[in-house]
Order: C-alpha cells, then structure tokens, then sequence
C-alpha cells in the first residue's frame, strides 16, 4: 500500500471563494476595549466622587431576640424606629442591609408566602421559597428620609424567634462641588 496519495493532501480545508472566515480576533478586541472603557468609568466615579468610611459604627438590629431594635448608633443617630420590622434612615449612605427569614413550615393559610424588604413601599426584594432559611438584603443606597421596612403577606408565615434584619452605615457619600 503507497502513502503517496495522502502525501500530497492539505492539512486544513480551504474556504470556498468569497467565503469570510470568522473574526474573532476583532470580537475579542472589542471586548477587550469595553471593559477597559468600563474599569476607566469606574476609577473616575470613585476619584470624583469618593465614599467617606464612617467613623463610627452605626448599626440597627430587629430580632430575633428579643424583638425589638437594638441600636448601636453614634450622635447624631442615622436610623431611628417607626415600628417593629421598619426604620427610617437619617443620614445619607451606603448601607448594608442584612437578615435571615425562617419560614414556618406548619403554616397553611391560604395567603401565599411572601416576604418583602421595602424602600419607600416600593418593593427591593421579595422572599418566596417557604421550604429554607433564605438570606435578605443587599447594599443600597439610601437616604434621609427613606422608610425601609420587612413585611410579610402573613404575620404566621415566619417564625419570628428565628428571623431577624438590620442595617449598617457603610460609607458616606463625599461629593466635590
């Protein structure tokens, strides 16, 4: 048996006429440039608008015992209580906003399970899984005046001795005019 007829075939497959090969040399060189335009949008936001990290803690805690707020707040205070589950922010900031919702697994009304942390009555994050401890929040910034409260579609879907939220004061926003 001769090799010589394979000897003489081409490694690759030509493209037939007018056919374009794909350019993902320059797909990438594109991605390359938005992320770098990105990254540089970035840095400027932080140079011009640079976050001031607080001095001292400010932190409010709802639960799970005993249920009530407990504050650890400098003078002046940033958050103060409404009622139980809701506070109203007094300072403008980052806050971190944090908890855990565990849902009682024998409730069986016929509302369904929900769970909503709330700026202002508009929705941020809503819970639905009733079969887990689920985490809440997130950072967000908010501002003086802002009401941020966790609700639930029923007062017996959560067990409440084992729920809690609360807020930290991360940084304060330090705009140059």
């Amino acid at each position: 048996m001769s090799l010589r007829p394979m000897e003489n075939m081409p490694l690759h497959h030509a493209s037939p006429p007018g056919a374009q090969r794909p350019r993902w040399k320059t797909w990438a060189f594109l991605a390359l440039v938005i992320v770098l335009l990105v990254c540089s949008f970035i840095s400027v936001a932080f140079i011009l608008f640079p976050l001031k990290a607080v001095s001292e803690p400010c932190v409010a805690k709802f639960g799970p015992l005993p249920l009530r707020w407990q504050m650890a707040s400098p003078e002046p205070p940033c958050v103060s209580q409404i009622a139980d589950w809701e506070l109203k922010i007094l300072r403008d900031g980052l806050y971190s906003i944090y908890g855990e919702v565990a849902p009682n697994k024998i409730y069986e009304e016929p509302a369904p399970y929900e769970v909503r942390l709330r700026k202002n009555k508009g929705i941020i994050q809503v819970l639905t899984n009733s079969a887990t401890i689920q985490n809440v929040g997130g950072t967000y910034e908010l501002h003086a005046g802002d009401i941020i409260d966790l609700i639930f579609n029923d007062g017996h879907q959560v067990l409440k001795n084992n729920t809690y939220w609360g807020v930290i004061l991360l940084a304060n926003p330090q705009f140059i005019s």
